[in-house]
């Protein structure tokens, strides 16, 4: 049974595929858009790795790179078809090229809208992946002389001021780890002597945090040491008073941030599944219209265009069987140029 079948005069033909021509140049430089769109992501990512856990969630970019250079193969075979329809001598050179066409833009536009749903279901792996990345960037911030660390101070130093944060969830995370590298500790002191005493792990633990969680608004000159300790500052109740440092963890922060920026690649690429997915029903019309006029005495007659010949089912099993067929096709040609080969051989 035929489905969803409209009848194209030789005048709403031409208009048609002038009208694809262009919808497919827009889903061309869209498909570029979305795989400048995956580098940018992907450079974002890169630059927080050291408190990143995994790489998991570089699938959304990877998906996005890769469906940006497809677009550009897909929209330009349509705009050659486009081209080539409205002449019946020049349109039959495509008829096997086609079906396999419609299969490959079927799965690219499958591949757009798992980025789409990629972009807004990545918030529990992204959260995962910082919450231990930066538990571990807190711990190595003191390691500036082991190789493989050296930098690790800067980046998270570099992260707090940029993105106003302090901390993995706040600043609290801070009191937990030694941040002071022993090689600036003296150890004649007897003060360092008890504080390591105290700690179990033999750790030199503060109630302080580094300079990078100070909030330069402040009006209050930045209280970074003995933060919990209020006989140690005029004026100050640790319960009470604002703290002139920055409240909001590094993990919130982040995620804030590569959520917004997933989120609105999310709805960017939504537009572009919705503008490929017109070329794709588009190219279906003028490629049933374009073959009802092969064969034609007038080729100016009105032809029936539709998309889909059967049922859902019936059309995806002769697909594939198509695409079986061009394969097997594909591979005793191979054989025959080989065995070709092997015959001429001495």
């Amino acid at each position: 049974m035929v489905l969803f079948k409209m009848q194209f005069p030789l005048e709403k033909r031409v208009k048609l595929a002038q009208g694809l021509w262009l919808l497919s140049w827009l889903a061309t430089i869209a498909g570029a858009l979305t795989f400048s769109v995956g580098i940018f992501l992907k450079t974002e990512l890169r630059k927080r790795s050291e408190v990143m856990d995994n790489t998991e969630i570089h699938a959304v970019p990877n998906t996005l790179i890769l469906v940006g250079l497809a677009s550009l193969g897909v929209n330009f075979f349509a705009g050659r078809i486009c081209q080539d329809s409205l002449d019946v001598a020049r349109f039959p050179r495509w008829k096997g090229f086609v079906t396999p066409y419609f299969v490959g833009s079927g799965f690219f536009c499958f591949l757009l809208l798992v980025a789409v749903i990629m972009s807004y279901a990545m918030k529990g792996n992204l959260e995962e992946s910082l919450k231990i990345g930066l538990k571990n960037g807190i711990r190595f911030y003191k390691d500036t002389d082991t190789p493989g660390r050296c930098f690790q101070k800067q980046t998270i130093d570099l992260l707090q001021i940029e993105f106003k944060c302090c901390g993995n969830s706040n600043f609290k995370d801070w009191f937990e780890v030694q941040w002071i590298s022993n090689r600036y500790l003296d150890f004649s002191s007897k003060e360092v002597k008890d504080r390591i005493k105290s700690n179990v792990d033999g750790r030199y633990l503060v109630d302080g945090v580094p300079f990078s969680c100070c909030n330069p608004t402040s009006p209050r000159p930045c209280i970074q040491q003995q933060i919990s300790n209020n006989s140690a500052h005029y004026s100050y109740d640790y319960q009470k008073e604002e703290l002139n440092l920055f409240t909001r963890g590094c993990r919130a922060a982040l995620v804030s941030y590569y959520m917004g920026l997933m989120n609105t690649i999310g709805v960017g690429v939504l537009l572009v599944f919705l503008l490929q997915v017109l070329v794709l029903v588009s190219l279906r019309y003028l490629q049933t219209a374009a073959e009802g006029a092969v064969g034609q005495e007038d080729a100016a007659c009105e032809t029936e265009g539709y998309l889909l010949e059967k049922g859902v089912k019936e059309t995806l099993k002769s697909s594939f069987e198509s695409l079986a067929q061009v394969f097997r096709v594909n591979q005793v040609e191979a054989g025959g140029g080989e065995g070709g080969d092997a015959a001429v051989t001495p």
